[in-house]
């Protein structure tokens, strides 16, 4: 993502100019993924929507950033998704590539960002529907804090997230250092994307972004992994 610079100076700027273009692009690609049918991943309430946490929810303490290792799996019991993750770059409009309708069960992961478990937020994105049936995020706008998310690594491990934010961000008045920004400093994150909103047929786009947040809550080995 980075070229060489001459100066910590110049670096922090051309770093912070990548991020902001990537970032631009995410919700372009939020726009157009989608060759959906309009069955609809999550309705809005003015320009951002939030569950919020549900009372007598305990939220575990965030575990501290581990060595990051690229994703292979991704699982969300509580809503039912299991699937492989594929690294992806960006495509020439800037936003993140993701996998084919033919592979609309699969979710892309941004590989020149944090990989998972590391500190910083890592950006995975995958499809709400099809043109025939609902795709691999379908039901993401169902997630809720204190919801686990269990990440297989490369390395052998399994990151596992517990969701602490899902939120519906409209077009009217996007802001995509909420959506796909850090939410504490140090921490290890996980951002999973989708459309969301109301589908316009005559654009062939959803209207909003779904964004589930999680933080990294433990870690363990492929062998303990249920």
């Amino acid at each position: 993502m980075s070229a060489p610079d001459s100066t910590a100076g110049h670096g922090r700027l051309l770093a912070g100019v990548v991020w902001a273009v990537l970032l631009l692009g995410l919700w372009f690609w939020g726009r157009g993924i989608t060759d959906g049918t309009g069955a609809g991943s999550a309705p809005t309430t003015g320009d951002i929507a939030a569950v919020g946490r549900p009372l007598g929810v305990p939220m575990p303490p965030p575990h501290d950033p581990i060595e990051g290792a690229a994703p292979e799996r991704i699982e969300i019991p509580s809503i039912g998704v299991e699937a492989p993750v594929v690294a992806r770059g960006l495509d020439k409009d800037g936003a993140i590539e993701p996998p084919s309708f033919e592979k609309a069960q699969t979710v892309s992961w941004y590989e020149d960002g944090a990989e998972p478990g590391a500190k910083g937020p890592a950006l995975m994105v995958g499809h709400v529907d099809t043109e025939t049936r609902p795709a691999v995020f379908y039901g993401l706008s169902a997630a809720r804090p204190g919801a686990k998310v269990e990440i297989t690594r490369a390395d052998g491990t399994v990151a596992e997230f517990t969701v602490d934010d899902v939120q519906v961000f409209t077009r009217a008045r996007f802001d995509a250092d909420k959506a796909y920004g850090p939410r504490k400093a140090g921490r290890a994150e996980l951002r999973l994307i989708t459309c969301g909103g109301t589908f316009d047929r005559a654009t062939h786009s959803y209207d909003a972004n779904v964004v589930v947040s999680a933080y990294l809550t433990g870690k363990k080995s492929t062998g303990d992994h249920e």
